[in-house]
């Protein structure tokens, strides 16, 4: 069941602690992420609003290219991909670099992020004087990060995750893995 505030994009603007921890139960096992305001205020906040919510609930990580990142972030549900397609944030100013195991916001270019995210793979450094600006890392499950099933690539078609959710995922993407839930662990969420 989605949390009703998340067709409200607008309304989840609560300030992120200065430091935090995010644990994610997925189909492979958990990881966890610690997540560092000062590194990315704004795209902090919008990732502890996002969990807080249960956003990522059924959430796929739907593409997986070795090496380099696993991509995750469009929601099971259609209605909230809609409401929040154009729901962006501005870019924060690179503070840390995209090293293995931090945590970024995708972009579509300067002012676009929204709620896609990847986990960095590799040592991703030139994706820094591109604007991507970690907020986070994972501090425990990174292996499990790493089995995250691969076989599809990039081929699921984000339209079609947008437009039909978990549905278009389930039928044609069988083995994809994705998150059971995302919880905020320390400090105790209120």
């Amino acid at each position: 069941m989605t949390d009703s505030t998340l067709l409200h994009p607008a309304s989840l603007t609560a300030k992120a602690p200065e430091t935090f921890q995010v644990k994610f139960v997925t189909t492979k096992g958990d990881f966890v992420v610690d997540v560092m305001r000062a590194w990315a205020p704004l795209g902090a906040d919008r990732f502890y609003n996002l969990v807080k919510h249960g956003y990522f609930t059924d959430a796929a990580f739907f593409r997986n290219v070795p090496g380099f990142i696993v991509q995750f972030g469009l929601s099971a549900d259609p209605a909230v991909n809609k409401v929040w397609r154009d729901a962006n944030i501005k870019d924060d100013k690179v503070m840390q670099s995209n090293a293995p195991g931090t945590i970024t916001f995708a972009t579509a270019g300067p002012n676009t992020r929204t709620t896609q995210l990847f986990i960095n793979f590799g040592n991703n450094t030139f994706l820094d004087n591109q604007g991507f600006s970690p907020f986070g890392k994972v501090s425990s499950g990174m292996d499990v990060v790493q089995k995250l099933y691969s076989g599809y690539g990039e081929r699921p078609d984000q339209g079609a995750i947008t437009m039909q959710g978990k549905a278009y995922l389930d039928k044609n993407f069988p083995n994809i893995d994705s998150i059971k839930s995302a919880t905020i662990v320390t400090p105790a969420a209120n």
